[in-house]
């Protein structure tokens, strides 16, 4: 009897003490760690909201977030910085440009200091790494290039340049001239002036390229995946406004069994492409033809690159490539809606280059096209599609004299970087082209100010191609458009994952019979 009471004491001792150690870790990793954490900044001058006890700062930012897009911008201006990234703006303000913000009890240090993110990015970015994307993210933007790291990135870097080197995407250029021609063509049907939705148009028109990019083939094929990840990405979008549990998107939620069921649905039907550009391929390969992003991976070195891998790099593409070419071509347009003088010298610009017959642009008279560059790169300046990159200390760093402890995140605010007045001059919120006359190394006071892909090794892969496929759809519409904003038009830039128009872009279209008109 006396055994059994001492086995059932030494139980309740274990349990308790079990117990003390799980509050213990809990109070370490929850309290402890944090404070120290932000008593090593504070004592270098860096200071920042103060941590609350595992929601760290989300509440405040979700807070300002949802507070800052209650309403939309009016009259229009471009200074977006306060309704986009209103933590930023209120905390800089108050705290200077580094920063501490908390995440849960996960620590950020905001740094928008152009020579701080060229250590970052360039001359010391090999002690820092792309920190992992939230799990909702990560499963929607896939566990491709945008993700991977060390040496699994660069072979599949390797592997998939080939695709958006300019030799081979000027291959495209009539197929896309084509899928733009039949958009702008429904556009004309009506004879006189016809009101878009821009956005949407857009993104269908850059389904369809990145789809031919990706497997060769055409938009029908590919729909289906970019309903479904849309899909996905208001799930995500949607977690974002919540406080981070751990462990929770393991829970057999409504939505996260909903996100299940769209992860394996988006699986299934990239897949299928596979198969059947697998099956196209062993025809033999059109002489001539663009090199396809999924065509170079199936002919890499035997298992260097697997199905899973395909799926995976296909989700990235598709993710990354449809927004951030859909988002530069809605902001741009809106902006040549809202500034006609800018809309009247591209136009001339255009007409000069290219004609006004309805032949496409070819590659050569695009390179010509000089004012339209620099009102792409103006619209990259004021609305890049991806606001803000974290990357990760992967040791003990120094950044420019300050003692970075390993794992700290490092919050790279690109909108804010855009908008800094001292670094763009007093005329930082205004729409003006022609700050890139000399090119962008010359546009601000510093070579780093302009970073709208991204910065180094990791700088976007797809960049050339989302800048041809802007520039090619552009120069169609001046050719045949003259447009201005809908009077109905709300200005309200939101984040949903990037930046987007947050009521809509409708823009209504005036068909140039005589091209003089639009001068």
């Amino acid at each position: 009897m006396e055994e059994v009471e001492v086995w059932s004491w030494m139980k309740s001792v274990c349990v308790w003490l079990m117990g003390v150690v799980i509050v213990v870790k809990i109070g370490v990793s929850l309290w402890w760690r944090p404070c120290k954490i932000q008593s090593h900044f504070r004592r270098q001058g860096i200071r920042g909201p103060s941590y609350r006890f595992f929601i760290g700062n989300v509440h405040q930012v979700v807070s300002m977030m949802l507070h800052a897009s209650s309403q939309p911008i009016f009259p229009f201006s471009h200074h977006i910085l306060p309704r986009v990234l209103p933590f930023y703006h209120h905390w800089n303000k108050l705290y200077g440009a580094t920063f501490l913000v908390w995440f849960g009890p996960t620590v950020r240090v905001a740094v928008s200091d152009p020579d701080l993110i060229r250590e970052i990015f360039t001359s010391k970015s090999e002690f820092y790494e792309k920190n992992e994307a939230p799990p909702l993210v990560k499963q929607l933007e896939g566990d491709g290039l945008l993700s991977l790291k060390g040496e699994k990135w660069a072979h599949h870097r390797k592997i998939i340049s080939p695709t958006f080197h300019m030799d081979n995407l000027k291959l495209l250029i009539p197929v896309m001239a084509t899928t733009v021609a039949d958009m702008t063509a429904k556009w004309s049907e009506s004879g006189g002036e016809v009101e878009i939705e821009v956005s949407e148009w857009f993104q269908t028109l850059t389904e369809d390229v990145i789809t031919r990019t990706a497997f060769g083939s055409s938009y029908e094929d590919g729909k289906a995946i970019f309903r479904l990840q849309a899909q996905q990405m208001v799930i995500a979008a949607d977690a974002f406004r919540k406080v981070f549990i751990p462990g929770y998107r393991f829970i057999p939620t409504r939505r996260n069994i909903r996100s299940w069921k769209l992860e394996r649905e988006i699986k299934r039907s990239v897949v299928k492409l596979i198969e059947k550009r697998r099956a196209r391929d062993e025809a033999e390969e059109e002489e001539g033809a663009a090199r396809d992003l999924l065509g170079l991976m199936m002919r890499a070195e035997s298992g260097k690159v697997t199905v899973e891998d395909m799926v995976e790099e296909c989700k990235s593409f598709f993710f990354a490539g449809k927004h951030t070419t859909s988002n530069l071509l809605t902001w741009t347009t809106i902006l040549l809606a809202m500034h006609p003088q800018w809309q009247h010298l591209a136009r001339d610009e255009v007409l000069r280059v290219c004609g006004s017959s309805r032949d496409p642009p070819t590659k050569d008279q695009l390179l010509k096209l000089k004012t339209l560059s620099m009102i792409i790169n103006e619209s990259l300046r004021l609305y890049p599609p991806t606001i803000a990159t974290i990357r990760r200390a992967k040791t003990d760093v120094d950044l420019g004299g300050y003692k970075i402890p390993r794992g700290t995140e490092l919050l790279i605010p690109i909108l804010a970087v855009h908008h800094d007045q001292t670094i763009w001059g007093n005329d930082v919120n205004e729409f003006n082209p022609g700050r890139f006359s000399e090119g962008v190394a010359r546009a601000a006071k510093h070579p780093m100010a302009f970073i709208p892909f991204g910065l180094g090794v990791r700088t976007c892969i797809g960049q050339n191609l989302a800048l041809l496929q802007a520039k090619l759809a552009l120069a169609i519409i001046l050719q045949r458009f003259c447009f201005r904003l809908a009077p109905h038009y709300q200005h309200g830039p939101t984040v949903l994952m990037l930046l987007y128009p947050q009521y809509g872009a409708p823009v209504i279209f005036k068909s140039l019979c005589n091209p003089d008109e639009g001068s």
